[in-house]
């Protein structure tokens, strides 16, 4: 009886432990399920919103629509009434076109045959100017050819006379040169006379008339009439200056060393020389010798490469 008795506490204590589990489960199930509930509530009232916007939207379009068709309706009434006025304004320029082009053709013939007829004249007439001026050309070029002619006909009479006249001169100046080489002959009568104190200055002039008879000379014509007779006088003269106790030393044509007892005025350079060359070509003053002693230095222009 004991035994029953404690099982049927025990049993008892074990329902009552296991109805309490059971309750406080529900609770929280209970709990769980009202905030669900709260959370759907929320979420429908926002969807309800959300619907209630999208009719006010969908309102706002149905409007917009029934305006857009009357609108579109209307332009399509436009559309159509400018269509039958461009196709009846289309027709009227057809005509004026078709007509136009009848009058342009018509105006394009007769032009071009004004302007060929024009042409032909403008043609003619710059042709006849052509020949015109070709002709006049040939006449001007031939009196200009024959002037030309005439000219250096005129210049080479004139330079062959003036050559004549500079050789009756050249040769008048070297008779003098003659009777001035005699006075230094004899200049030299007083034999004791010292050498140092000779008056060279006749001599030198003669010395220097010669050089310049000779550059005149090298610029002639050699078939020029009375040249021959001025050389021989010139080569007489030089063979008088020496038989003086002068000498003339030939430097034209030499080639130049720094080491020669000469003046360079100038310095000409010629490509026509070879590489390093340096020849005199001119004299301007010739170098004289009296005895074997020098007494005037030589002045020339020396042309290098």
């Amino acid at each position: 009886m004991k035994n029953l008795v404690i099982v049927l506490a025990m049993f008892i204590t074990g329902v009552s432990l296991f109805a309490q589990q059971i309750d406080t489960t529900m609770v929280k199930e209970f709990e769980q399920q009202k905030q669900t509930v709260e959370y759907l509530k929320k979420q429908f009232k926002k969807q309800n919103y959300l619907l209630q916007k999208q009719k006010q939207t969908i309102s706002l379009l149905l409007n917009d629509s029934k305006q857009q068709r009357k609108a579109f309706d209307s332009l399509a009434n436009i559309v159509n009434q400018n269509s039958l006025n461009i196709n009846k304004t289309s027709e009227q320029l057809g005509v004026k076109i078709e007509n136009t082009q009848k009058e342009t053709t018509q105006n394009i013939v007769s032009l071009s045959d004004k302007i060929s007829k024009n042409m032909l004249y403008w043609i003619i007439a710059v042709l006849l100017i052509i020949i015109t001026l070709i002709i006049v050309f040939i006449v001007l070029r031939k009196q200009i050819f024959k002037q030309k002619t005439d000219i250096n006909n005129d210049i080479e009479k004139t330079r062959k006379a003036l050559e004549q006249e500079s050789i009756k001169l050249d040769n008048k100046l070297i008779e003098l040169l003659d009777k001035q080489l005699n006075l230094i002959k004899n200049s030299k009568q007083d034999n004791s006379k010292d050498e140092n104190e000779t008056d060279h200055t006749l001599a030198l002039k003669v010395a220097d008339e010669i050089v310049r008879l000779e550059k005149n000379i090298a610029k002639m014509d050699s078939s020029t009439k009375g040249i021959k007779p001025l050389l021989k006088g010139i080569e007489r003269i030089r063979d008088n200056f020496k038989a003086n106790g002068y000498e003339m030393v030939q430097l034209l044509g030499k080639e130049y060393d720094d080491r020669m007892n000469i003046d360079v005025i100038n310095f000409i350079d010629d490509d026509t020389l070879p590489s390093g060359k340096r020849i005199i070509t001119r004299i301007i003053k010739p170098q004289v010798n009296y005895n074997g002693v020098l007494i005037q230095r030589a002045q020339v222009d020396v042309s290098q490469n």
